[in-house]
């Protein structure tokens, strides 16, 4: 299983999760107060950020199982309830190019979709790829 961090948004919301990205960045949209957060997680992100040499705006990290939800296009199964996806942009940079190098990250695992506007990148153990 993969490890994941429990934080509160009150409280350590300010609190780095990697150099270069911050608990609440993670949280749910809903508001909710526990956040969780895989390491590897924040870990890919952060590799993302350094190759791209550009910021990784998180668009939905964690989500509470209420607010996947209501998530259009969310699967009840999403790796986002338990902390261990993220939906992103890179400035500058193309979905398609970011899922690129992500694939160099998680070659044999973790998920990776490509959509219009975002990239979703998961460390689930076994590999999954698609497009949105």
């Amino acid at each position: 299983m993969t490890d994941v961090r429990s934080y509160s948004l009150a409280a350590e919301g300010d609190r780095q999760a990697a150099p270069h990205f911050k608990v609440r960045e993670f949280a749910c949209k809903d508001g909710s107060d526990p956040v969780f957060v895989s390491p590897r997680l924040a870990g890919v992100l952060e590799a993302i950020r350094t190759h791209f040499g550009a910021p990784v705006t998180i668009t939905s990290g964690y989500r509470t199982p209420a607010h996947n939800a209501a998530t259009r296009g969310s699967s009840p199964r999403s790796q986002h309830l338990y902390g261990l996806a993220a939906d992103i942009q890179v400035e500058g940079a193309a979905p398609a190019a970011v899922a690129a190098y992500a694939e160099t990250l998680l070659p044999d695992a973790g998920g990776i979709g490509i959509y219009g506007t975002f990239t979703h990148i998961d460390v689930r153990p076994q590999k999954s790829r698609w497009r949105g």
